[in-house]
């Protein structure tokens, strides 16, 4: 047998082997102890369509092709849980992210709530007015602007990307993976970004932007690692960078956005022979 596909979602893994059994694709599941699956062809002659399928379902993995397998394979009851078997909402949420993860967050909004109370956090965590400093004992700020934001849609619009695809990339890749992403991508892109406009920026932006691209290349060199986007959201990653540099979307981090994303994809070229954590 050989391994296809990672997935946290159960019922999502049963529909898909269900259409791959449609197709004469016959493969066997494994449940671990963090209730995520593997799906195992069992022909592996014929591993290179099952893989054209994989990229297929990431591509669309809420596609009623899937479901419709599995009302036609029979046994519906075992993909679908009751409302009393579903976990409740704070759990749910937890249960998609990691220490790494929730660590960035908790962090991110703290600064931002004392920043809202009157503290100086933009002096204390901003990049310095001088390269020289960074050769001292304020290093750390070179990343540290990453965890400011200006505002309260700021600061949501970059948390819940950073929440979705961290805790992918953790869940699936480990902890050390998504620091590795965390730091680089934080530390780089200020560089760039201070190189061009000086010391007046912030946000997780750039990270956002290397766990895009990082995540959805990875989807289509490596299917088997369990994570991936639609062709979609790079689209709206080109456009979002395109409308930032055409000056539509006002002071924007631009060149953070552009090195986020070229460390991402970067990354997930050189991991594209690994597999899950």
């Amino acid at each position: 047998m050989k391994l296809l596909l990672v997935l946290d979602d159960p019922r999502r893994a049963q529909s898909f082997v269900d259409y791959l059994a449609d197709m004469g694709l016959k493969c066997e599941l494994t449940l671990d102890d963090d209730n995520n699956v593997s799906i195992w062809l069992v022909n592996e002659v014929r591993y290179q369509q099952a893989q054209q399928e994989v990229k297929r379902f990431i591509a669309e993995p809420l596609h009623p092709r899937y479901q419709d397998a599995s009302w036609r394979q029979g046994d519906t009851h075992a993909h679908f849980s009751t409302d009393a078997n579903r976990p409740g909402l704070a759990r749910d949420l937890l249960r998609q992210t990691g220490p790494v993860n929730m660590l960035v967050l908790l962090a991110c909004v703290a600064i931002y709530g004392l920043s809202q109370l009157g503290l100086p956090m933009f002096g204390l965590l901003a990049f310095p007015s001088d390269w020289s400093q960074l050769l001292g004992a304020e290093f750390w700020r070179a990343f540290t602007p990453a965890l400011l934001h200006f505002s309260l849609m700021h600061l949501v619009f970059n948390l819940f990307w950073w929440w979705y695809l961290g805790g992918m990339v953790e869940r699936r890749l480990g902890h050390g993976k998504l620091l590795l992403l965390l730091l680089v991508a934080g530390v780089l892109p200020n560089l760039m970004q201070f190189w061009a406009s000086g010391p007046r920026f912030g946000g997780l932006s750039g990270v956002v932007y290397a766990l895009l691209a990082y995540v959805w290349l990875s989807g289509r060199l490596n299917p088997a690692r369990g994570i991936g986007l639609p062709d979609g959201m790079a689209v709206f990653m080109v456009v979002w960078l395109v409308l930032g540099f055409a000056g539509v979307l006002g002071p924007v981090a631009n060149l953070a956005h552009l090195g986020g994303g070229l460390i991402g994809l970067l990354q997930a070229w050189f991991d594209r022979g690994r597999r899950a954590y």
